[in-house]
């Protein structure tokens, strides 16, 4: 059993210092001078240039240089993505470069070219043939995608690797969709639970393929670095990166995928609409946002290219501003706000910018606010999250409910609570509290499970 693990680190171009120190300590340096201690630990790895640039100047210059040793070690393989985090399948080709590029530019300077530039990594993991074509032209290998991606009149196999219909010898590696989910939610936290869930695909020839931000460890799920640490460690287990799969597996099928993210649900895939928490069609934030970015885009690329504003830009088009107007779940009126800004800055200050051009950026910019607005203070936001909660209860109900059992609760339980004990030795009380509260949680999940049976 071989088993590839993917990791996404990345911060927004907006993020704030204290975020950017208390995320290095939670989890960065945990996952990377821990991974220095495991001589045969293997991960991909993707972090945008945008991360590598706060590192450097936000306390994180030794992240930089764990993940340089890990490179050359051959332990950690790197991963082109886009170096501002830019939602690539909405993009013109064009612009698609530019940040793959821009990106580039980041990783060599902070770990050389010996980083290989073998596989690509779409932000949000979004897939459109476009990004696929972009990615092989500019010497990628491969690309990695969710299993809801994978063809719906095919079957995903285990043991074959995969090309892009219509790209010459372009890759294409698929996540387990579920057992991330479980991983990511801490359904899964001891190397146990894991291999309960495995079952005797352990003892088979055949691959698992595992992706999900690299902040899950330690941040958003403290303590859960151990867990990562456990199963690299796990003997019945060989850990391996994306590329190492191809030498150990040589058939090879040609397929089409279809246009997905991570983030996106079966239905919204058979329904066409896999960008809807980006772009939908019925969120009129999310329509205005992206006249705005493409009204942008327009002025920034108009010859000759002015390069404060064409900075400008590369920086306005993160992905967060699109995801936190969709409201299922995800709002958050400073981010949409922000996002807005840029993009009317940018158009307002540019020399190339039409009359007509400025006043209607300054329309969408208000737009914007005031519909985001409207939507708070009337409660639509809290019906469509609550409708996106009911969803999400219902994909749960039977593949990814809770199976943990009362032992591996406790166990998990105690592992915590010794993290939480040497949180608050070390005065790191906020993150003591954060474990606290998932302790509490746990707690709680075991005793549903036991009034439930299981």
């Amino acid at each position: 059993m071989y088993w590839a693990n993917f990791l996404h680190i990345y911060q927004p171009p907006t993020q704030k210092e204290i975020w950017v120190r208390r995320i290095t300590q939670e989890s960065y340096r945990k996952i990377f001078d821990g991974l220095l201690k495991i001589k045969r630990a293997r991960l991909t790895l993707n972090i945008n240039g945008i991360l590598c640039e706060l590192l450097d100047k936000w306390g994180g210059k030794d992240i930089l240089q764990n993940i340089s040793r890990l490179v050359e070690s051959g332990n950690l393989e790197l991963t082109g993505s886009a170096k501002f985090h830019a939602f690539l399948p909405l993009l013109p080709e064009k612009e698609i470069e530019r940040q793959v590029l821009l990106n580039e530019e980041s990783l060599n300077k902070y770990f050389g070219t010996g980083w290989k530039k073998g596989g690509f990594f779409s932000p949000e993991m979004a897939y459109s043939f476009k990004v696929a074509k972009v990615a092989a032209g500019l010497g990628y290998k491969w690309i990695i995608l969710d299993e809801l991606g994978f063809p719906a009149d095919s079957e995903l196999s285990p043991d074959v690797m995969y090309q892009i219909d219509g790209l010459k010898n372009f890759g294409v590696f698929f996540r387990e969709r579920n057992l991330s989910f479980r991983i990511l939610s801490a359904q899964i936290g001891t190397v146990s639970t894991a291999l309960r869930h495995l079952g005797d695909r352990i003892g088979r020839r055949e691959y698992i393929i595992t992706a999900m931000d690299g902040e899950t460890f330690g941040h958003h799920r403290p303590g859960m670095e151990t867990f990562l640490f456990d199963l690299l460690n796990e003997p019945t287990i060989e850990p391996v990166t994306l590329s190492d799969l191809a030498n150990h597996f040589h058939d090879t099928k040609i397929v089409a995928p279809q246009n997905s993210t991570w983030a996106a649900t079966p239905d919204d895939v058979k329904k066409g609409e896999p960008f809807a928490r980006w772009k939908s069609d019925d969120n009129s934030i999310q329509q205005a946002q992206w006249q705005l970015t493409d009204l942008a885009i327009e002025v920034a690329s108009r010859k000759p290219v002015e390069s404060k504003i064409r900075k400008l830009l590369d920086e306005a088009v993160h992905s967060d501003q699109y995801w936190w107007a969709s409201a299922k779940p995800w709002w958050s009126l400073e981010m949409m706000e922000r996002g807005a800004y840029e993009l009317r800055t940018l158009i307002q200050t540019a020399g190339k910018a039409k009359p007509e051009e400025k006043e209607t950026a300054e329309e969408l910019y208000k737009k914007i606010i005031f519909t985001a607005f409207d939507w708070q203070r009337s409660g639509y936001v809290d019906e469509l999250s609550r409708k996106e909660d009911e969803e999400i209860i219902e994909r749960l109900e039977e593949k990814e409910k809770s199976f943990v059992t009362k032992k591996e609760f406790r166990q998990m339980i105690n592992t915590m609570t010794g993290q939480m004990r040497l949180a608050a030795k070390a005065e790191e009380y906020h993150r003591a509290a954060m474990i606290k509260d998932r302790i509490r949680e746990l707690k709680e999940e075991m005793e549903k499970a036991r009034r439930a049976g299981f």
